[in-house]
């Protein structure tokens, strides 16, 4: 079992996930922390606010001497995702290649254990590029021998978002006129992230052998509602607009002509109407996390001193 002073290694660690987890592992007194990502920008933001946590710039992609950092390492948090993209290849690269080479890795430095963090999309009726792609990645992790728990989290929000929910607050909050598609009666089950971390924190500690976790936010919300609470929370008097799904569609698919990296995709706008109701475990009961009321974890979200005025780059 991994004690306070272990060294952790997280992969993709400047992302929404991985910052989020290492405020909470400090929190709980974690002190040998090593974060890599390839993102420069994002990785810096996470060397400035945890000056004591070790950051390695490096793709995971490719070959070179990062993998040293897994030396001594009582556990690996796989947390690196491609999880928008308008090629199949940045999908392939970034989830199944950068996935192999970390797996490689753990077994050359004996590795114990791996928290692997996948996604509720593998059991999602969605049929794209990312489904596929986590799907085979957490194939790759169960039959790579490595001893190993896998986590599947729902739609998340919370600090540093720079996608999703976040993205769509920070557009509300600058724009006369919100658009909706269709009645945006379309069911989510957002999950707060620091409630996830903490789930992450229970596997660290109690190292469960090959489960695998489903982690649903406790609340099924619609997703006008979901927009509506952030409008509450902010005191915003933005405009709610419902428009005809084919045509936000036609200008999701417009808009990213001239993106590189679009915030909403017609593949996720796809996803979020295809009517999914995932399951998940108890989390109270499995690892002692009552979940954050909705609204509550939605105004720390986005109002919070601390870190909600920090956004990642995408």
């Amino acid at each position: 079992m991994a004690q306070k002073n272990d060294k952790i290694v997280l992969t993709g660690a400047a992302g929404l996930v991985g910052q989020n987890l290492i405020v909470e592992l400090k929190q709980q007194g974690y002190t040998q922390l090593v974060a890599i990502d390839k993102h420069a920008h994002n990785l810096e933001i996470l060397r400035k606010l945890h000056p004591d946590v070790k950051t390695v710039l490096a793709d995971l992609a490719e070959p070179g001497d990062w993998t040293s950092v897994f030396d001594g390492a009582r556990l690996v948090v796989q947390l690196h995702a491609q999880i928008t993209g308008k090629t199949t290849d940045l999908f392939v690269r970034n989830n199944l290649t950068a996935t192999e080479r970390v797996l490689a890795a753990c077994k050359a430095a004996n590795v114990p254990y791996m928290v692997h963090i996948s996604s509720s999309v593998v059991n999602s009726v969605a049929k794209d590029d990312y489904t596929h792609t986590k799907r085979e990645q957490e194939a790759m992790v169960a039959a790579s021998g490595q001893r190993h728990c896998v986590l599947r989290p729902t739609l998340m929000f919370g600090w540093f978002d720079p996608k999703h929910l976040g993205w769509l607050s920070r557009f509300m909050a600058r724009t006369p006129v919100f658009p909706i598609p269709g009645d945006g009666r379309f069911m989510r089950q957002p999950l707060y992230e620091r409630d996830f971390c903490r789930c992450i924190a229970k596997c660290i500690e109690t190292e469960p052998d090959g489960q695998v976790f489903d982690i649903v936010g406790d609340t099924r919300v619609d997703y006008v509602d979901i927009i509506r609470t952030i409008k509450r929370v902010k005191n915003l008097r933005t405009l709610i607009v419902h428009i005809p799904i084919g045509f936000f569609a036609f200008l999701l698919r417009t808009y990213s002509l001239f993106s590189n990296k679009p915030p909403f995709t017609a593949d996720q706008l796809k996803a979020l109407s295809a009517g999914d109701d995932f399951k998940g475990v108890d989390t109270e009961a499995v690892f002692g996390v009552r979940q954050t009321p909705f609204e509550a974890a939605i105004r720390e979200s986005y109002t919070d001193p601390r870190y909600s005025h920090i956004v990642l780059q995408r």
